[in-house]
């Protein structure tokens, strides 16, 4: 009955938030004897984009555990750093520039020289680690932080809390599929970060904002868009991943207790999301604002 009551409670705060035809980036299983519910989440927040909304904290609080693409709380920065340098260093004299050729690389160097931002100090480094390291750069100094993000917040609250939180999967899985880019994909992805390096905020300004409103159809378009030029990429860091997620996913429907998944909100967005994708496996899975059947 306290299930049945907290989900009700849930499910009335969302339409009260979102209004009937704008659903949340929050979804829900029902079990046969708990609740499932499936967070989209925005991986680096501002500060002033806190408090989060209302019914976050709701499903949060009915969860007696949670389930994240990685566990948080579990990082080893010894063996993580192990997988960069293994991973993400070049070998020998190989450097960026022999990576990405003569012409893209002027390309790359006068487009960072114009965001001040030093190349050279990834000279040593793979493409797919010096545009992660790029984007982060400009993320943060446009206040943009994972510290503030969805699944640090969350991880925070869970340890003070006691709650048991697990991962879908390790930092060196999700480092290793940006690593197995191919190089012509991550040279591209590179060059592209820094050439696009001004549209960062305004990019991730209307990500959080059509986040708060629930605003899927406009997620689906900013968020999948980004891949049209490249299907590898695609595949590779969504839908691979989405497929191997099912699984899990729907073995916590044979526990008692409640639980709260939260992962990048591409994920649950379009054909072959994680939703369309339990929903073809028989799954009853409904947005926050929908009725439960």
């Amino acid at each position: 009955m306290r299930k049945a009551l907290v989900a009700f409670a849930i499910l009335l705060v969302s339409c009260v938030a979102h209004g009937d035809d704008e659903p949340a980036m929050i979804w829900i299983i029902k079990g046969d004897t708990n609740n499932v519910y499936l967070l989209g989440s925005i991986h680096v927040l501002r500060e002033s984009d806190h408090p989060l909304p209302e019914v976050l904290e709701m499903i949060y609080d009915d969860a007696e555990q949670l389930v994240m693409e990685i566990d948080m709380d579990d990082l080893d920065p010894v063996s993580t750093m192990q997988f960069l340098t293994s991973h993400g260093v070049l070998k020998g004299d190989n450097t960026l520039q022999d990576i990405m050729g003569p012409e893209m690389y002027a390309e790359a160097e006068a487009a960072a020289a114009a965001i001040d931002i030093p190349i050279e100090m990834l000279a040593k480094t793979e493409p797919w680690l010096a545009a992660i390291t790029v984007e982060e750069m400009i993320m943060n100094r446009a206040g943009f932080n994972a510290a503030h993000g969805i699944e640090m917040y969350l991880t925070n609250k869970a340890v003070a809390d006691g709650k048991t939180i697990t991962g879908l999967e390790t930092i060196e899985q999700q480092l290793g599929f940006l690593d197995s880019l191919s190089i012509e994909i991550q040279n591209r992805w590179l060059l592209q970060s820094i050439v696009e390096a001004e549209r960062t905020e305004e990019v991730i300004s209307e990500l959080i904002a059509a986040w708060r409103r629930g605003d899927t159809t406009f997620l689906e378009e900013l968020l999948l868009a980004e891949f049209d030029e490249y299907p590898e990429l695609h595949d590779l860091i969504l839908i691979n991943r989405n497929k191997n997620w099912v699984e899990p996913i729907m073995a916590l429907l044979d526990e008692d207790d409640d639980y709260l998944i939260v992962v990048g909100a591409a994920h649950l967005v379009g054909e072959q999301s994680v939703p369309d994708l339990l929903s073809k496996q028989g799954v009853r899975i409904r947005q926050l604002h929908e009725p439960i059947q």
